[in-house]
Formats: structure tokens, C-alpha cells, sequence
């Protein structure tokens, strides 16, 4: 069957580049979820965000993550009922919020560092490896690549050859 986004080249490459991102998050999430927290692979910049910048108000953290406010918030609200993140009122400022890791958000970020986060690095890196020559190449080879082998497939690999 003809892949219609592939073939229509630049004219649909936001949709491509949409399709890749989605199976990356994907094949990513596959890999969290031997962390046993119900945290999307979408989330964890934020938790990356605090982890490397510290507390951060709202609009600070859109800015850091080059997305909307109100997608910051939906956000912040999920991991706060998980515990992972909090909001305290700025203490110049009561409108604004500072959102900060909690203990627990420390520990899973730490985790994640440590047992995924390296894995998910690697295997991205090994599907773009050989990638030469114009975007849409790169594009077809990125998606036969994951067709071939998605991220947790290659993050087993590299696990195996770290360890021999």
C-alpha cells in the first residue's frame, strides 16, 4: 500500500514529522512503564525541566519546553495528583505559581536517569546513525528504521552490549 504522507513529500511534513514523534513516544513509553508510574513519555521534559532548571513558574517552564501555558498546567495538575510535582504562590507574586519536584518526582526522575533515560538516548542515537543526504531521506530512513526495529528493540541491544 502507497504511504500517501511519505509520498507527498514537504507538502505533508508536518504530518510525517508527527507520525515519527508519535511512535518515538510510543516505543519510549514502552520503556517507562518498567518504571511502574502512570507518567506519559510527554511528561517527563517537565520532570526533566525541574530536574536540570530547579522550581520554575508556569510560564517559565513553557518557555524552557517550547509549548502553550495551558498545556504546562494540564500537565503540572496530572503529576501533582501524582505526587511528583508541587505549586507553592510566589512569594512576590501571588498570581504565580512555582512548580517544583517533590520527593517522590526526585526519586522517579533519578530512576528514570539512571535505568531508562540512557537506554531511550541510545536507541534513538542507533536509529539515527546513519542518517546522510536530503530531509526526506532522513525521514524515510528514520521511519523504516523504527519499522525494522522500534526503540525498545534497540534499547535491549545496547543494554546487551553495555553489559558484555
Amino acid at each position: 500500500m502507497e504511504d500517501v504522507i511519505r509520498s507527498l513529500g514537504f507538502l505533508c511534513l508536518g504530518s510525517r514529522l508527527k507520525r515519527i514523534g508519535e511512535q518515538l513516544q510510543a516505543d519510549t513509553q514502552r520503556l517507562l512503564d518498567g518504571l511502574e508510574v502512570s507518567v506519559q513519555s510527554s511528561q517527563y521534559p517537565l520532570l526533566a525541566a525541574l530536574d536540570r532548571l530547579g522550581p520554575l513558574a508556569v510560564g517559565e517552564l513553557a518557555q524552557s519546553l517550547g509549548i502553550t501555558q495551558p498545556g504546562v498546567t494540564r500537565t503540572v495538575t496530572h503529576l501533582a495528583g501524582l505526587g511528583l510535582v508541587e505549586a507553592a504562590q510566589s512569594g512576590d507574586d501571588q498570581r504565580r505559581r512555582i512548580i517544583s519536584l517533590t520527593r517522590r518526582g526526585q526519586r522517579l526522575v533519578d530512576a528514570a536517569k539512571r535505568e531508562v533515560w540512557p537506554r531511550i538516548e541510545h536507541a534513538v542515537a542507533d536509529l539515527c546513525k546513519d542518517l546522510r543526504g536530503p530531509l526526506l531521506d532522513q525521514l524515510a530512513a528514520i521511519e523504516d528504521g523504527l519499522a525494522a526495529a522500534p526503540l525498545e528493540r534497540r534499547a535491549r541491544k545496547s543494554r546487551r552490549m553495555a553489559a558484555s
